[in-house]
């Protein structure tokens, strides 16, 4: 059985998180908006949303679970997701002027 590790929206963000427009596609997710949470084994992302339905773990809207393969998935209204971490581009390194030889 697969183990997830969940990832929770912090509060600062799940306002912002539940009032954007529904996007269908791949999410991308900032790591510093989550905070890790528990690892949970089960057979599927609906397996452990059922497990801690009713519970104060109990997965919300905006949150993530990463499967060991490094696989995301993220809890929208109409289920689960594809999701990706955000990953900034690199800065290219500054080209330096042409030297004038006199």
């Amino acid at each position: 059985m697969p183990a997830y590790q969940i990832h929770l929206l912090r509060d600062s963000q799940r306002q912002q998180f539940r009032w954007a427009p529904h996007t269908s596609g791949v999410t991308i997710a900032k790591p510093k908006d989550y905070e890790k949470g528990r690892v949970v084994e089960a057979a599927s992302p609906y397996a452990v949303w059922l497990a801690l339905r009713g519970t104060e773990e109990e997965l919300q809207v905006g949150d993530l679970l990463e499967v060991e393969s490094g696989e995301l998935r993220i809890l929208k209204y109409i289920g689960f997701e594809e999701a990706r971490w955000y990953v900034p581009e690199p800065v290219p390194a500054p080209t330096a002027p042409p030297v004038e030889v006199t």
